[in-house]
């Protein structure tokens, strides 16, 4: 229980890579802190599942990250019931058109939801961590932060910045605390595919392709850049975030982790 007295922010954890991420934080020990947008059922699932992973505690919260004053007026809500020691921003929507047919609200919503509500959280929530003196903000950012891809323009620019991001805020905090203390460390996980339901579309136009087989339509999606042919869980990433936020990752810092099957070594 490597993460006993801690408490753990993550946003957009009432499924998929978010619940992931929550659920492995919870069988170290930490307080979870889950976030996002969804009705009650999933709520009410998500804190089972996290409590019965192992956490101390679970609570829940719902706002819109597009509006900087709910995101303001949540996080006082949040640090109103004690301090946050770990952040992991994992919010995120997609949307996929050539430039020339993308929405330009949809613009307006990816680069708000994906980039800059981490931006929000982060200059919100770390200065508290560099009080204590131990801190960790986990950003998940893509593969797509790292590579580009084709009718992504608004998801691959925020992703990018999210790397981006991630570094400026980890120079900055780099010498708080002590290795004692465990430090503040700021970091980016860039997943490759992962089975979520946000890129269930992409799997359906594959399947789609193959005539129902689901089977041949995700080995199809896995051959075009994952050269491990295999895709990755939540629990995966979360695993990589539950290690990021360990004492032994204290001098991790500034980094965007590919999880992609070999895609960016190609």
């Amino acid at each position: 229980m490597t993460l006993a007295g801690r408490r753990a922010l993550i946003t957009g954890s009432f499924q998929g890579i978010g619940l992931g991420i929550a659920t492995a934080l919870a069988a170290e020990g930490a307080a979870i802190v889950l976030h996002g947008l969804a009705d009650d059922a999933t709520i009410a699932q998500a804190e089972k599942t996290v409590m019965n992973a192992g956490a101390a505690k679970v609570e829940s919260y719902t706002s819109d990250l597009r509006d900087v004053a709910a995101t303001e007026a949540l996080i006082a809500k949040i640090l109103a019931a004690g301090p946050v020691d770990i952040l992991c921003n994992n919010a995120g929507i997609q949307h996929t058109a050539s430039i020339e047919e993308m929405p330009r609200e949809k613009w307006n919503d990816i680069v708000a939801i994906n980039l800059s509500s981490y931006f929000d959280t982060m200059r919100l929530l770390l200065p508290q961590m560099k009080e204590r003196g131990y801190g960790r903000v986990i950003n998940t950012s893509s593969v797509h932060g790292l590579v580009g891809s084709v009718s992504k323009a608004p998801y691959v620019a925020a992703k990018h910045g999210v790397v981006g991001l991630t570094k400026v805020a980890a120079l900055e905090y780099a010498s708080s605390g002590t290795r004692e203390s465990g430090g503040v460390t700021v970091n980016a996980i860039c997943p490759g595919w992962v089975e979520t339901t946000l890129i269930a579309p992409q799997i359906q136009a594959k399947i789609d392709l193959h005539d129902g087989d689901r089977a041949a339509g995700i080995a199809d999606l896995l051959a075009e850049k994952q050269p491990s042919h295999r895709m990755s869980t939540p629990e995966d990433i979360g695993a990589v975030a539950a290690f990021l936020c360990s004492h032994a990752a204290h001098n991790i810092t500034g980094a965007a982790i590919p999880v992609d099957g070999g895609w960016t070594a190609q």
